[in-house]
């Protein structure tokens, strides 16, 4: 909020970035909430897509912390942005299970909102409300990554049924989740980025082969999923019909400029911080200089975050966010291996978080194609001739 600062005969709006009273005790009640879900579920390196638990997710259900600011009509809680950032700041620096309704909170509910039929609302909604239903999103294939336009995956409409075949991969929690959000192609005629559609697919469905992917980090919440003639309802498109690389590229901006993409590692970096501190090793004049870094660069990502749920970022900002943001958990993730030294190359939870922080450079959107967005479409940059 602005204050007034009278200076001379001139009054000088400036801001005010302290928290209210109210954000306060929101943030110490999600801090309580993290810290008692770590303590019966265990810690959970990178918690918004590793941690999962669905008793959790019931529990955070009961509290109004699914749909927080979803417009009232539709269950949710109406809630200032802000009250969401706080939120899910401290459960995940806490390392708290959230995985398993993270991505429908996130993406899937604002989507249905936003371009799903009333019907597909009254059907989807509440189960992604009440912490019951899990979903993955199919966007990756194994030639289209980063470049969604060249995806290959069909649905070929018969009549009132869609038919899908083709193949994603790197689709997290494919092997648990209900649904799958589901990119496919409906038509291949015109531009690329056309004749792209949106369409809900159970995961119970016949056709459907999931393979859980294990990373270098023992992780498997990545899997390839192969479609083989997989039937589902023609009223599960969400959207227009080929159209739908817009509402694609809305989804990204929920995906890549949230809190999840600054604070994954946090309380891996706190470990060591207190690691660094009772080894005396702040003294060091070096290593209080990258921790004042590690910690500024804490606050300008909260700012470009904070300007995201705000929509206060121009459009296809959250690019810029996600490339800050997932460049600065790298930063710490080396901090973290300095400061631990040896210990950091055993096989624990800790080398396992050092180790995985690589990937957050690359989820989403690869930080070279990040920096592309930025250059073409926020800079208006040429591209460069082929």
């Amino acid at each position: 909020m602005e204050a007034a600062c009278a200076c001379s005969t001139r009054t000088i709006a400036v801001m005010d970035w302290s928290w209210t009273s109210d954000q306060e005790a929101l943030r110490e009640e999600a801090r309580q909430v993290g810290a008692d879900a770590v303590e019966r579920f265990a810690r959970h390196n990178d918690a918004w897509i590793n941690g999962y638990s669905k008793e959790f997710a019931k529990e955070l259900a009961a509290r109004g912390w699914i749909g927080m600011t979803w417009p009232a009509e539709h269950g949710g809680g109406g809630r200032h942005p802000i009250d969401r950032l706080i939120v899910g700041e401290e459960l995940i620096s806490a390392g708290a299970p959230i995985a398993s309704m993270w991505f429908a909170d996130r993406q899937m509910g604002p989507t249905l909102i936003a371009y799903g039929r009333e019907d597909q609302q009254q059907q989807f909604l509440p189960g992604i409300l009440a912490g019951d239903t899990t979903w993955c999103i199919g966007m990756s294939e194994p030639n289209a990554g980063s470049d969604l336009a060249s995806l290959k995956t069909s649905a070929r409409l018969d009549g009132e049924q869609w038919v899908l075949n083709g193949q994603k991969i790197w689709t997290s929690f494919a092997a648990v989740a209900d649904y799958c959000y589901m990119i496919c192609r409906t038509s291949a005629d015109g531009p690329p980025h056309e004749g792209i559609s949106e369409i809900i697919v159970s995961m119970d469905t016949p056709g459907i082969e999931v393979r859980p992917i294990t990373d270098m980090t023992t992780n498997r919440h990545f899997c390839e999923v192969f479609l083989e003639d997989v039937h589902v309802p023609r009223a599960n498109l969400v959207g227009v019909e080929g159209n739908a690389f817009r509402q694609t590229m809305r989804q990204l901006e929920h995906e890549r400029g949230g809190i999840d993409r600054l604070v994954s590692n946090q309380a891996l970096y706190q470990f060591a911080l207190d690691r660094a501190r009772a080894d005396g090793r702040l003294d060091d004049p070096l290593v209080r200089q990258e921790v004042a870094a590690l910690e500024i660069g804490y606050r300008v990502g909260r700012m470009l975050v904070i300007r995201e749920v705000m929509r206060q970022a121009p459009a296809g900002f959250s690019a810029a966010t996600k490339c800050f943001c997932t460049e600065h958990e790298w930063r710490v993730s080396e901090f973290v291996a300095r400061t631990l030294g040896a210990e950091a190359t055993l096989w624990n939870d800790i080398t396992q978080g050092v180790i995985y922080a690589p990937g957050y450079t690359i989820m989403g959107g690869t930080s070279n194609v990040m920096r592309n967005i930025i250059g073409e479409r926020l800079l208006g940059l040429p591209r460069e001739p082929r």
